[in-house]
C-alpha cells in the first residue's frame, strides 16, 4: 500500500445516535378537537461540542432541535379570555455523533466541529423530528435547510469582543 492509501481521513464519523428524544401534547385530547389548521411552529436549534478525552481529537457533536407548536389565542380561545397561545405539541431531539479529527490543526477544528459535523447529522435529526410529529397526529415538522456556516459565524461574532468604530 502506498502512503496515500493509508492516510487517515481528516474527519471520521465513528457513530451517530439519538441521545435524547421527547414529544409531548400537553393539551391532549382537547387539542385534536379544536385544531383546524396547521399550528405555528417555532424552531430552536443549537450545536454543542464536547471533547471525549483530553489527549485525543475525538468529539461528541450534538445537534439539538426544539419544535414548539402553538395556536394563536384567538384560535385557541373557545370562549376563554386567555391571552397566551395554546401549546399544541413540543418535540425535542438531541442527535449526536462521535467524530474523530485526524491531523487537523487546532485552529481549524472549530469550523469543522460546528459546521461540517452538524451538516452530516442534520438529515437524520430532520427525519426523526418529522416522523415523531407525524406519528403524534400532526402535520410533520419538516426543517428547511440550515445555514450552519451562518450559525457558526454569528456565534463567533457574539463571542468576539465588540470593537467601537473609530
Amino acid at each position: 500500500m502506498s502512503e496515500a492509501t493509508t492516510a487517515l481521513a481528516p474527519l471520521v464519523l465513528n457513530i451517530q445516535y439519538t441521545k435524547d428524544l421527547s414529544f409531548e401534547v400537553p393539551n391532549a385530547p382537547a387539542i385534536y378537537t379544536i385544531l383546524r389548521s396547521a399550528p405555528q411552529v417555532n424552531i430552536n436549534l443549537d450545536v454543542q461540542v464536547r471533547k471525549i478525552q483530553e489527549d485525543q481529537t475525538v468529539f461528541e457533536v450534538t445537534l439539538a432541535a426544539r419544535a414548539e407548536a402553538t395556536l394563536p389565542p384567538a384560535a385557541a380561545a373557545n370562549g376563554s379570555t386567555e391571552e397566551k397561545p395554546m401549546v399544541v405539541f413540543i418535540a425535542d431531539i438531541a442527535y449526536s455523533g462521535i467524530f474523530t479529527l485526524n491531523g487537523v490543526p487546532e485552529n481549524q477544528q472549530e469550523p469543522i466541529l460546528l459546521v461540517e459535523c452538524p451538516r452530516l447529522l442534520f438529515p437524520f435529526a430532520r427525519n426523526i423530528l418529522a416522523d415523531v410529529t407525524r406519528d403524534g397526529g400532526f402535520p410533520p415538522v419538516m426543517l428547511g435547510p440550515i445555514d450552519f456556516v451562518g450559525l457558526w459565524q454569528s456565534r463567533v461574532a457574539q463571542m468576539a469582543p465588540t470593537v467601537a468604530n473609530a
